[in-house]
């Protein structure tokens, strides 16, 4: 971004820079911005394309037409010189919608230079923020210009997915380094995305994060959660203070390929509690009206055909637990509404650390001809980065609801798209674990604290216990879609039913590891666990089980598990 003086056109540029704008479009319209008063603050500038290289409007820069230009609420378009005027308030963060086609600058850490921030007396010192806040700006130049290069931009590619690194220490950000990081150097995804909580709590951490996460080499957008707070301030208008002087406007917009992507901030701060010692306040899951506003002429500027993809933190709702209003957003009909002539869509969350998936239909505000899916995302740090050391050094951190800690890949193919999880430990990366389960108090026992891994978990079993014995399947990105059957030998398969279950193994995982797990966490029902029973008439001896999974996109995964069947009472289990 930057300011300078007006740049001349010629005439064959102008009608050259007017075609390009009615092909890129069509269908495309946007409401009229407000009306201005004569005396009322405005500012202009100009998105060109910077030939020059230097980021600055040179005389063989020439504007671009049509662009989306934001204050955060009103949207305009450039004209086809490149300029646009929108209303400027005390304090405003003005930042371009980076358009198809075209690349915004990156800094040293490749966080994109898409904005110009205008708050003039800076943060206030009244505040006394713990982490720094916002430099005084100043006062605002004559124009405020944005550099965009033009690039050839596919339609099919893929995009990182991450959330909730949320480090509280420079030891539990070597843990995100090591874990996942070094495992995506040279990736082919064109950029990447955190869902927030990019750190806990410790904003003076995000230099280091920055630092570490651009030796991916791609593009690094961001998305604001609880944990990036400035917990000092009175109310939400103040408690991002260091996340927009390190990433810029908490919400915002770009396009990619045929996608538009509408990155949200749905924490709503209440204010600092003076009663903690770091003055953390209650919060709440809200987008609120200014946003709403703002993704509505979004979308008004955006063909129906392209997909639209929506980040935030918060879910728009959890099965963890529906009526909290610090795991849930309130106003999230008011979105979907917004989103229902559309039918390519798709939004993404973080939050819970757990991994969901939801369709919402017309009961729920969405009147689409097709569910809106929301999908929310594995957490990077799964259970707080808790849990005993692995060979590495690094934190088990297995979430939760029983799934690995890792990240996503989201692929777009014009207005398509589908997911793949990665998990960061697990080998070949594998989308599963099979369990069989046949004690009947399981993680009740206090022996669970005792035995090594899985003793409760596996075989052998005895032929007694095989008609009371449950295979269990967590499909660590399942959700509703999902089919789960199993097959032993010839046998016919056998279909599983999708159970809200707590994840036995991760039971044991953190009954066992008490001294290493965060004081916080525990396990939660799982939305991704099948269950059936083993054959009543399972014969003794050695057999194969051999899980078949179909996901959420009619992908098949395979699995198996080897189960013992003896005659007598059940081996000892040696302890570890």
């Amino acid at each position: 971004m930057t300011a300078s003086d007006d740049v001349e056109l010629s005439r064959r540029d102008i009608v050259r820079a007017g075609a390009l704008a009615t092909v890129s479009l069509a269908a495309a319209s946007l409401p009229a911005p407000p009306a201005l008063a004569a005396d009322a603050p405005a500012i202009s500038g100009v998105v060109f394309e910077d030939r020059s290289g230097t980021g600055r409007r040179q005389a063989g820069d020439r504007g671009i037409p049509g662009v989306l230009v934001s204050n955060g609420r009103e949207v305009v378009r450039t004209d086809a010189g490149g300029r646009y005027t929108l209303p400027i308030g005390e304090e405003t963060i003005v930042f371009v919608i980076k358009p198809s086609g075209y690349a915004v600058p990156t800094d040293a850490d490749r966080l994109p230079q898409f904005h110009y921030l205008y708050q003039p007396k800076g943060s206030p010192a009244a505040l006394d923020l713990r982490f720094r806040g916002i430099d005084p700006t100043g006062p605002l130049p004559d124009s405020i210009d944005f550099p965009l290069n033009k690039i050839d931009e596919p339609t099919t590619f893929d995009v990182l997915l991450f959330t909730d690194p949320q480090p509280e220490s420079d030891v539990e950000l070597s843990f995100v380094r090591d874990d996942v990081i070094n495992s995506v150097i040279g990736t082919q995804a064109v950029f990447g995305v955190t869902m927030g909580d990019i750190m806990f709590d410790d904003l003076s951490l995000y230099g280091r994060h920055n630092r570490l996460v651009a030796q991916i080499g791609i593009p690094w957008y961001n998305v604001a959660g609880n944990h990036d707070l400035n917990f000092e301030a009175p109310d939400n208008k103040y408690s991002r203070e260091t996340f927009k002087r390190v990433y810029g406007p908490s919400y915002y917009a770009f396009e990619y390929g045929n996608a538009v992507f509408l990155m949200l901030d749905n924490v709503d701060y209440l204010g600092a509690d003076a009663s903690k010692a770091n003055k953390s306040g209650k919060y709440r899951g809200r987008i609120g009206e200014q946003q709403l506003t703002f993704v509505s002429n979004v979308l008004s500027a955006t063909p129906t055909d392209r997909l639209v993809v929506i980040g935030l933190h918060i879910p728009l709702q959890t099965y963890v637990d529906a009526n909290d209003p610090m795991q849930n957003t309130a106003d999230r009909s008011e979105l979907l509404k917004l989103l229902s002539n559309r039918s390519y869509t798709v939004s993404f969350a973080g939050h819970t650390h757990t991994t969901e998936h939801h369709y919402f239909g017309a009961e729920d505000g969405y009147a689409g001809d097709v569910p809106h899916h929301h999908h929310v995302l594995t957490a990077v740090s799964g259970s707080w980065w808790s849990g005993p050391l692995d060979h590495r050094g690094i934190a088990v951190a297995d979430s939760r609801d029983g799934s690995p800690n890792g990240f996503h890949v989201l692929s777009i193919a014009g207005n398509r798209y589908t997911t793949r999880y990665v998990p960061a430990k697990e080998p070949n990366g594998r989308q599963m674990r099979i369990m069989i389960q046949s004690e009947f108090h399981g993680a009740d026992k206090e022996l669970y604290r005792d035995f090594r891994a899985g003793a409760l978990l596996g075989s052998p079993i005895t032929h007694d216990t095989v008609f009371s014995t449950h295979v269990i399947v967590n499909f660590f990105d399942g959700g509703p879609r999902t089919l789960v059957e199993y097959q032993i030998g010839n046998r016919s398969p056998t279909k599983m039913q999708r159970e809200q279950w707590l994840d036995p193994f991760i039971q044991e995982e953190f009954a066992r590891n008490e001294a290493t797990k965060k004081p916080w966490v525990k396990a939660v029902s799982s939305s991704h666990i099948w269950t059936a029973r083993l054959p009543p008439d399972l014969e003794m001896g050695t057999h194969c089980l051999r899980a078949r999974v179909i996901d959420e996109y009619g992908r098949e995964h395979r699995d198996h598990l080897v189960i013992e069947v003896t005659g007598g009472e059940k081996p000892p289990t040696v302890r570890g």
